[in-house]
């Protein structure tokens, strides 16, 4: 079997070596609870607070506007259904290519809570317009929510805007910027966000762990019950090993964010112009300057983007055709769809998102076995079409 190269960073990372040994100690040694008024539960306790304290000064925000939760779709909820549950009814807005842990928390509210919705549709690039948000906003809206760059086609929203808009009209904003941390600028402060989320499998650390950021006087409510951890909003006892393990990754992604991008950046444009150039009848997704620097969604015409990637598989290459959480079904990307990607396009695309273990020779490889497996594809397909026929640009 041939070396594993793995292109799929935006569903999850490995675990960073550095963190797991922070983790250890914590699993068997210092194991207690911090709710404990013992020395063990004690010392868990000053573990906690300094946890806490450290990520808040890494987003720029205080150690009680720290939520430490089981996860990014976790966090989500607890934002968007936490507002909800406090504010009782009105108008949320979000868009279209969220993550369907938004998406379908915002559905729930429509249909079983008393609460209207507006999904913005995103533009060619599959971003969201200030004037967009300007134009949806009424005078019930309780919520923005909109993710800082998207999961599948690493599009950059102007999140700062907006926030500054939603501030004018007296609306919360909430952004999911799971995919952001250790690659943007994650100070809540000059993003001027009410509610971020954060989580571990996306930067290096655990599986399990996640983090929201809770402005101080934003009106949220709980949606565990239970001994009151967490300032009243996520009961349960806290996971120190998993808290321990989110707060060394993040750390370590925020010291390391700018060479890591610089780094990324070169790799993934040099992918990016090497398939389009050397494969015809491509086509990146997304912004192609204003996007995460590890993401290059690229759509092939007339391939099915599974059939692609179980031929890449056979050579060790692992990509994905779009959000994990919908891996399992056969539809097209609902990124793709939003933004007005003919079918024919939206079926054949495929997201490589690189990571930290991303060398040239990884490059190289892919485009040594991919230019091949395209052109077997297309052989066998029963389509046919052309790019001019779809009415798309050929490269942005």
């Amino acid at each position: 079997m041939e070396k594993e190269i793995y292109f799929d960073h935006a569903a999850t990372t490995y675990l960073d070596p550095r963190v797991k040994e922070a983790m250890e100690p914590f699993f068997t040694e210092e194991f207690g609870n911090p709710g404990s008024f013992n020395t063990i539960g004690m010392r868990a306790k000053d573990i906690l607070d300094n946890c806490r304290e450290t990520v808040a000064q890494l987003i720029n925000a205080r150690a009680e506007e720290v939520i430490f939760t089981g996860s990014g779709t976790e966090s989500i909820n607890l934002a968007i259904q936490g507002v909800a549950r406090s504010k009782k009814k009105g108008h949320i807005i979000t868009s279209e290519a969220e993550h369907h842990a938004v998406l379908e928390t915002c559905e729930y509210l429509e249909k079983e809570e008393d609460f209207t919705v507006t999904y913005l549709k995103p533009n060619k690039f599959g971003q969201i317009t200030v004037d967009q948000v300007k134009e949806a906003l009424r005078e019930d809206t309780v919520l923005i929510s909109l993710m800082y760059a998207n999961n599948e086609v690493g599009s950059i929203n102007p999140i700062k805007e907006i926030a500054t808009l939603a501030k004018e009209n007296r609306v919360l904003m909430h952004t999911d910027a799971c995919q952001a941390g250790g690659i943007l600028d994650i100070d809540v402060k000059e993003l001027g966000v009410n509610l971020m989320t954060l989580n571990g499998s996306k930067i290096y650390g655990p599986k399990g762990t996640g983090m929201l950021f809770v402005k101080s006087g934003t009106a949220i409510k709980p949606l565990i019950f239970g001994g009151g951890q967490e300032f009243g909003l996520r009961s349960g006892t806290e996971n120190i090993p998993g808290i321990v393990g989110f707060t060394v990754a993040l750390k370590f992604a925020q010291d390391e964010r700018e060479s890591e991008t610089a780094r990324l950046t070169k790799l993934r444009d040099d992918l990016v112009k090497r398939v389009l150039e050397v494969v015809p009848e491509t086509v990146l997704n997304g912004h192609p300057t204003q996007r995460l620097p590890n993401n290059a969604n690229i759509s092939f015409l007339n391939i099915e983007g599974e059939a692609l990637l179980l031929y890449l598989s056979e050579h060790g290459i692992c990509a994905s055709s779009g959000s994990a959480c919908t891996s399992k079904t056969l539809d097209p990307s609902h990124v793709l769809v939003a933004m007005d990607k003919p079918y024919e396009l939206a079926h054949g695309s495929l997201r490589f998102t690189l990571g930290k273990r991303t060398k040239q020779e990884d490059i190289d490889k892919i485009m040594e076995v991919l230019p091949e497996i395209v052109k077997i594809l297309r052989a066998i397909s029963p389509f046919n079409q052309k790019m001019e026929e779809l009415q798309v640009e050929v490269s942005q």
